[in-house]
């Protein structure tokens, strides 16, 4: 069986078939041939795979996050971070930067901060004489810590097919973010002394009290959706709505930059993106009970134990894996499908599953920012008409640092298990 649905697996993945499909058609292929178990079960399986409450939370963040891009909290946070650092050498930078942590806090989307900060900042970047590569490779990736950074649509999912709880993932993935938006700060400011790059603005207390005043009630909204979890306040899945009151409140009676007509239009994207979420998921939940049942990832933990005996040897691998596949196919559904495939194996190294989650998490983020598939890539060439390939030359020094933040975050468990340990352990 093993070697059918690898065959199966492969040659419609290389024929350019859609990765849910594939999924379902492995396991259509497995139970018709080396199972006397009724095909009606898929369906049974598929309904199983979404009747989760926790789901509720990933079209409920999507929607939070395209109300916020549409309208003008995006706008208010970078007004803000600019009138803070934007005063000194590279402060521009710093403060797309800064403006893609905090949109990140309160979106749960990598796209999503791309689109809201990118459109503004890359062009105010290449204004101010930034560089185009530069401008085009620093925010896309600072983008990226939309996923990183709580609350995180793939942290969700990661939870779901693993059995963990979503308030350790959400607070072991807030170390890990600042590191990388740390580290990105500390590079763009060294590039600006390099460069020796200047901003003309005076330091004006008054313009941070005023953009402090304007972008308030934008600033509020992480404290309000991760306070109220760990307070106890809302579940998850309730912050994810409650998200999507007070950014739609926000917008509409505080800021008055998003018209009621554009609801319409909003919630169909975010219905087909969710969609297109749940649809892969379901479809990997299916084939994972498939792998169970049949126990080959107790099969996979025999053969990798036999072979690697360091479990920081596996987590390499794993790292290699992923950076490999991510060039071939969609990260999300490569953790969706591999992560409980190696349950068995983590379980035997003693590998926590929480931190496990936010190495996973992490490759995911440097998959969509490598070519073919980097969606950030196609999401920055979207927003600024430049070509996949000037985008990527962009990006390509910040990989570098990725990388960096990729291995420590692997091999110093710390840096993503203290808050779980220190607060809800």
């Amino acid at each position: 069986m093993i070697l059918t649905i690898c065959i199966c697996f492969f040659t419609l993945l290389i024929l350019g078939v859609p990765i849910a499909v594939i999924l379902g058609i492995t396991t259509t292929v497995s139970l018709v041939f080396f199972s006397d178990t009724p095909l009606h079960i898929i369906t049974q399986q598929l309904f199983n795979a979404l009747d989760k409450f926790v789901l509720l939370a990933i079209p409920f963040f999507i929607l939070a996050g395209a109300i916020m891009t549409r309208g003008g909290i995006a706008r208010k946070l970078i007004a803000f971070v600019n009138a803070l650092v934007g005063w000194f050498p590279g402060g521009l930078a710093v403060a797309g930067v800064l403006a893609c942590i905090f949109f990140a806090a309160i979106s749960g989307s990598s796209p999503a901060t791309v689109v809201a900060i990118g459109s503004v900042m890359i062009p105010a970047l290449m204004k101010a004489g930034y560089g185009e590569k530069f401008s085009l490779g620093l925010i896309t990736v600072s983008g990226s810590l939309g996923i990183v950074i709580p609350p995180s649509i793939p942290m969700i999912l990661y939870c779901l097919v693993m059995n963990v709880s979503v308030a350790e993932m959400f607070l072991a993935g807030v170390l890990p973010g600042l590191l990388i938006g740390a580290a990105l700060i500390a590079y763009t400011l060294v590039i600006a002394k390099k460069n020796n790059w200047r901003i003309e603005t005076e330091v004006s207390f008054t313009q941070i009290i005023q953009t402090a005043r304007d972008g308030i009630w934008a600033l509020l909204l992480p404290f309000v959706v991760l306070g109220g979890i760990y307070s106890g306040v809302f579940t998850p899945t309730e912050a994810a709505a409650v998200s999507v009151v007070y950014a739609l409140f926000v917008e509409m009676f505080i800021y008055k930059e998003f018209k009621v007509t554009e609801i319409t239009s909003i919630c169909r994207e975010a219905a087909i993106l969710s969609a297109c979420l749940l649809f892969i998921l379901s479809c990997a939940m299916t084939f994972i009970w498939l792998l169970t049942a049949e126990q080959i990832p107790q099969q996979l933990a025999d053969i990798i134990i036999r072979h690697i005996n360091s479990p920081w040897m596996f987590l390499l691998t794993v790292n290699i894996l992923f950076l490999i596949l991510g060039c071939f196919m969609d990260d999300v559904s490569a953790m969706l499908i591999l992560a409980p495939i190696f349950l068995e194996t983590l379980n035997r190294y003693g590998i926590d599953l929480v931190h496990f989650g936010v190495v996973m998490v992490l490759n995911i983020q440097m998959g969509m920012l490598t070519p073919p598939f980097g969606l950030n890539l196609f999401v920055s060439s979207g927003i600024t008409g430049k070509s996949l390939t000037t985008i990527a030359k962009g990006v390509l020094p910040f990989l570098a640092i990725m990388l960096l933040c990729l291995l420590l975050v692997t091999y110093i468990p710390w840096i993503s298990l203290v808050l779980p340990d220190l607060l809800l352990r």
